[in-house]
């Protein structure tokens, strides 16, 4: 778990599950313009701004909620 508050944290589980359904991998979003060292910091549900989400949610035709979770 990611230790960057107190409020909870975001849970990226959702990521990985829809990426195995689309067939693609962490190889794919770094091919798409995400950052390896965010990649790394989503495996680890760690703290990515809010244009990483978006350009998640665009590169995989999605929503916020079909990729992240907020966990207390």
């Amino acid at each position: 778990m990611a230790n960057y508050g107190d409020n909870g944290y975001i849970n990226f589980s959702r990521l990985w599950e829809l990426m195995e359904r689309k067939n693609v991998n962490k190889q794919w979003l770094r091919d798409n313009g995400i950052h390896s060292n965010t990649v790394a910091k989503l495996t680890k549900n760690g703290n990515v701004t809010c244009e990483v989400i978006c350009n998640l949610c665009r590169l995989l035709e999605c929503q916020p909620g079909d990729i992240m979770e907020y966990k207390g």
